[in-house]
């Protein structure tokens, strides 16, 4: 989720393809035949998904097929995904916490974009709003995922309790 157009997403969704294929070989199943995958790959609708396409690895062993609009909502039928993975997405907002850009708010922002260097109210709006997209990410796919299905998330994060005006992230899987 969050696939934008570079290659990182090709080399995640391989890696991905490998180890289910892997996984269904060890198995006691008919190895003549392996099970068809389909990649449903996914970022906002104005997300250039035509050079996604364009730049499909040539000889893919799974199907592609996109899907547009904000991972913070439902995007698939119930039941319907076994794995879903996020890299790198999870830490873009689905807006700008209202009271940052509310000029008598306490957590007013100035006009910027960043919140180092920024009062603790509005540190505490942008966390607000993290902390609520995740709840809206994790119920969405909560009803998209199938029972023992895998999310696997890579979000920046930080170890501890250091200032967010620290440029430091340690990487959560």
């Amino acid at each position: 989720m969050g696939c934008s157009v570079g290659p990182n997403t090709f080399v995640a969704v391989q890696n991905i393809v490998e180890a289910v294929l892997n996984k269904y070989q060890s198995q006691e199943h008919d190895h003549s035949s392996l099970p068809e995958l389909q990649v449903f790959l996914n970022d906002h609708a104005l997300n250039d998904f035509n050079t996604l396409f364009k730049s499909l690895p040539p000889n893919r062993n799974y199907y592609v097929a996109g899907m547009p609009g904000s991972f913070h909502g439902r995007l698939f039928p119930t039941d319907s995904l076994h794995i879903v993975h996020t890299s790198y997405a999870l830490q873009w907002l689905s807006q700008v916490p209202k009271e940052v850009e509310d000029v008598s708010s306490p957590a007013w922002n100035k006009g910027r974009i960043h919140y180092s260097s920024s009062a603790d109210q509005t540190v505490k709006a942008y966390a607000d709003q993290f902390a609520g997209d995740l709840d809206c990410f994790l119920h969405a796919r909560a009803q998209e995922v199938v029972r023992g299905g895998l999310i696997i998330l890579m979000v920046p994060g930080r170890t501890d309790s250091s200032p967010h005006t620290r440029v430091f992230f340690q990487h959560f899987i």
